[in-house]
């Protein structure tokens, strides 16, 4: 909907953990996913409740894989964080990308402290470390690669 780039960047702002740069990021894929319909590549699933989206995912193929799967960003609105709505949204896409014939899933976050609570999410849903590259996004801050098998 035209409304979704808005609602996302309210969504991504309200969690405090992303930078200007990143909250822009996840506007952007949405305007792009507005503007190319079904030839974009990036894929959106939304958890909504009547009219207000409390959250939702980005996905889409890893370009040349045979159901590899990237989720680019999972997020939940900060008024409904820790009401199990994320696990619903993780449940719900990793269902989604099963039946189109996804067979992984692969998630990539920051290894900073303030992202330890998405590391715990990632592993309560299932999710293994798969990679860890050292000082990848800064000096300090390394990039965790999380994957799944469905």
């Amino acid at each position: 909907m035209p409304s979704d780039p808005g609602t996302i960047f309210r969504i991504v702002q309200s969690s405090g953990f992303f930078s200007t740069e990143e909250i822009a990021l996840a506007r952007e894929l949405a305007e792009e996913k507005l503007a190319q319909g079904s030839l974009c590549s990036y894929q959106f699933l939304f958890a909504e409740d009547k009219d207000r989206v409390l959250g939702y995912t980005c996905y889409g193929l890893i370009p040349a894989t045979c159901g590899s799967y990237d989720l680019y960003w999972i997020a939940v609105d900060e008024q409904f964080r820790s009401q199990g709505l994320g696990k619903e949204l993780m449940q719900k896409t990793e269902d989604v990308i099963r039946g189109i014939g996804g067979r992984r899933i692969y998630v990539e976050t920051s290894s900073r402290d303030q992202y330890k609570p998405t590391h715990r999410f990632y592993e309560s849903c299932g999710y293994q470390k798969e990679a860890f590259l050292k000082n990848f996004y800064a000096e300090g801050d390394s990039k965790i690669m999380y994957v799944k098998t469905l």
